[in-house]
């Protein structure tokens, strides 16, 4: 395939001389971003070390001397974005039939971890558009696939991953959008929060509660008055009551999954919300008023939604935690420079023992979330039973440790962390939220634990 032709020659390159404009600074950006042996534990080919090498000098070329303009103005790169696409990074798990890279979780990983050792955001988000596009080629039908996913592997068309409601957020099962049948289709009616690139992205990824009969114009207005006050059955994540057939009714067994366009009638959305981190991406609500769905739009069974959410989470919490890994790493290296030109008491600060221990510590936590999200990427690749229990367990550490990593890295520059004019401010915010989103990590401790029942803990160890 393009990409890993393109990623073997990159992989040579590096192999006879490192670029001049990297200067002296090369031997030790590369002592965390190209770990060499230091790899998590696992092998990597030359192909997947080009791939890694091509996301970092892409980031650190076309993301990072644009960073701070994109989240000072808050400007959505789509431009650059598409630029990426170009090197196969916008459909990595779209077969090449598609026009896409048909790549495994494992590449995935590292290419985002690259890709957000220069903007975190950016990354973030083509991971999210990355998730709903492995979606449509694993579940949508054969139409479906055709229509949108060489769009989506060129980035021609943006997309968006909607499940989280103003009202069901860690309780996603309890979600209220709802789904109508009318003849030829369905009318979808609600309200989705949080939603990155909502406004900007061309095609939604909707999950709506499905009613299990044709209603009248009458009982289709009521419904759709219910899903829009974001009323609805409860039940805990992965619980509560499902129908069999998948037919409707409370519970995840009634949740469908849909691809909704932007441009139907019905479509609208809220202002972009006001953030801390991840902003060069708009993140806002989608309003859904009676919106016409085709049957053909339909991704899997009728009452299979929730399971494909779920599914779809577990490569999505793998790839926020690379990113993760990735804003950590650039931290690290800031700091470590840093560290080493910063004079006090007349030496360098990074020659005393306090420091040293700080940046051993940090360098320890990086590796340690290394090898559990790549390890993770392994298990799904793989398709192991273990696969959702690593997943939320990298996501669950990696996101909490890699964002003390860069905690740790603004106290070392001081007051000056604190401060815009160093990027390490900036990484700390958009890391911040990777410990909340693709479920809490509260929520990831709920499902290790139900894992570890699952798969009997004491088979384990």
């Amino acid at each position: 395939m393009l990409l890993q032709q393109v990623a073997r020659g990159c992989c040579q390159l590096k192999q006879l001389a490192a670029p001049a404009s990297l200067g002296s600074t090369w031997r030790h950006l590369t002592a965390h971003t190209y770990p060499g042996e230091l790899s998590g534990g696992i092998h990597l080919t030359e192909e997947q070390l080009g791939m890694q090498a091509l996301a970092h000098d892409f980031a650190r070329e076309q993301m990072l001397p644009h960073a701070a303009q994109w989240d000072e103005q808050k400007i959505f790169p789509v431009e650059v974005m598409r630029e990426a696409a170009k090197l196969g990074f916008a459909g990595l798990y779209v077969p090449e039939e598609y026009g896409g890279s048909g790549l495994g979780r494992l590449d995935g990983s590292l290419i985002f971890e690259g890709l957000s050792y220069g903007d975190i955001s950016t990354a973030a988000y083509l991971t999210i558009h990355n998730m709903v596009a492995y979606v449509v080629n694993k579940f949508g039908s054969q139409a479906l696939k055709e229509q949108h996913l060489p769009q989506l592997a060129s980035l021609d068309k943006l997309a968006s991953y909607c499940l989280t409601e103003p009202g069901s957020g860690s309780d996603a099962a309890s979600l209220a959008t709802a789904a109508v049948p009318v003849e030829g289709g369905w009318l979808l009616s609600g309200s989705k929060a949080f939603i990155s690139g909502a406004g900007a992205s061309d095609v939604y990824l909707v999950m709506a509660r499905c009613q299990g009969q044709m209603l009248s114009q009458q009982e289709v207005d009521a419904a759709a008055a219910e899903g829009a006050s974001g009323s609805g059955a409860g039940s805990t994540v992965g619980g509560g009551s499902s129908s069999t057939n998948g037919a409707g009714g409370s519970g995840s067994g009634a949740i469908t999954a849909f691809l909704v366009e932007k441009e139907w009638p019905g479509v609208s959305f809220g202002a972009s919300e006001r953030k801390m981190g991840w902003r060069s991406q708009p993140t806002g609500t989608v309003n859904l008023d009676k919106v016409f769905v085709p049957a053909a739009n339909m991704l899997g069974q009728q009452g299979s939604g929730f399971r494909i959410a779920m599914h779809a989470l577990d490569g999505g919490r793998i790839n926020i935690a690379a990113c993760s890994v990735g804003g950590a790493a650039y931290c690290l290296d800031y700091a470590w420079q840093y560290t080493s030109e910063r004079q006090q008491f007349g030496q360098p600060i990074g020659s005393f023992q306090a420091t040293q221990f700080k940046l051993a510590d940090m360098a320890t936590g990086l590796e340690a979330s290394r090898a559990m999200v790549r390890g993770a990427a392994v298990a799904l690749d793989e398709q192991s039973p273990r696969a959702t229990l690593a997943a939320a367990m990298a996501k669950r550490f990696a996101t909490d440790t890699c964002y003390n990593v860069a905690n740790d890295a603004l106290q070392l520059l001081g007051g000056y962390g604190y401060l815009m004019d160093h990027p390490v401010e900036r990484y700390c915010r958009d890391l911040r939220v990777h410990s909340i989103l693709e479920g809490t990590n509260e929520i990831m401790r709920l499902i290790i634990h139900r894992q570890l029942q699952r798969l009997d803990y004491h088979h384990l160890v």
